[in-house]
């Protein structure tokens, strides 16, 4: 069963969604519907897009949780329902044993997610990262290792 890790920007505009969206279906569908698990640490934006998309193909989600505290320090009140429905229907959810999210939690947890998966999709507009937990620093680890990047940044795809 392929092992299909994401990440992405958070700050993802509403309009771009539905683009992104269809490419990451698009590239799913390679796979058979049920025969997959995606990995996601459950960020809004392009963490929880794929989320749904895996779970609506019948997939397995495996969530990776950056620390104890991941919940109540970075999931807003918009976004906690659709949080907490994604994490409801995880077939496993990982928390790390750090208190605090940080930049050294979330590169933690992405080093988690790229030692278990077989592919990475990087919702990523291509630009550089300002640190050790961006999306860029992601993707430039996944090719060191010799992961498969699949970019998704459609035409229609923007950042607030």
């Amino acid at each position: 069963m392929p092992r299909i890790a994401v990440t992405g920007h958070l700050n993802l505009s509403p309009e771009s969604l539905p683009a992104i969206k269809k490419a990451i279906s698009h590239l799913l569908a390679t796979h058979a519907a049920g025969e997959l698990t995606g990995i996601s640490c459950l960020a809004r934006g392009a963490d929880s897009v794929f989320a749904e998309e895996v779970l609506d193909r019948g997939g397995r989600l495996e969530v990776v949780l950056p620390s104890a505290d991941y919940r109540a320090s970075k999931v807003d009140a918009d976004y906690a329902p659709q949080f907490d429905s994604l994490i409801s229907r995880a077939a496993g959810v990982h928390v790390l044993p750090i208190s605090h999210a940080d930049r050294h939690a979330y590169d933690a947890a992405n080093r988690m997610m790229l030692d278990s998966c077989d592919e990475l999709f990087a919702v990523w507009d291509g630009l550089p990262g300002v640190d050790q937990g961006s999306t860029a620093s992601v993707v430039a680890e996944a090719r060191r290792r010799g992961i498969p990047v699949h970019v998704i940044w459609p035409d229609e795809a923007t950042r607030r």
